[in-house]
């Protein structure tokens, strides 16, 4: 009986997983689109729920979180100024 059931690993490292999901995360809020494929993208949203929140809370801390995930000052920025983002669309291929 799986508990929790995890989350999807996608055949890859957990170095890599991480890379990925966050050069992914930037590129779909700054260009607010993205192709990928099914797995990714649902495993993606949490990911993105995450920065959207911290983006919404936009303290100093929330500021410095996001970028210690994102490593990009100009898509930090960009997820702060609005406190009414919507959620960026994931066309999965």
């Amino acid at each position: 009986m799986r508990h929790g059931n995890g989350y999807r690993k996608l055949n890859r490292t957990p170095s890599h997983r991480k890379a990925m999901f966050s050069n992914m995360t930037a590129s779909l809020l700054l260009h607010e689109q993205i192709k990928t494929t099914l797995p990714k993208a649902k495993e993606l949203r949490r990911f993105v729920d995450r920065m959207i929140s911290l983006g919404k809370k936009g303290t100093l801390h929330d500021r410095r979180r996001a970028f210690a995930f994102l490593r990009d000052e100009a898509v930090v920025a960009k997820s702060v100024s609005y406190t009414h983002l919507t959620l960026p669309t994931i066309c999965s291929v």
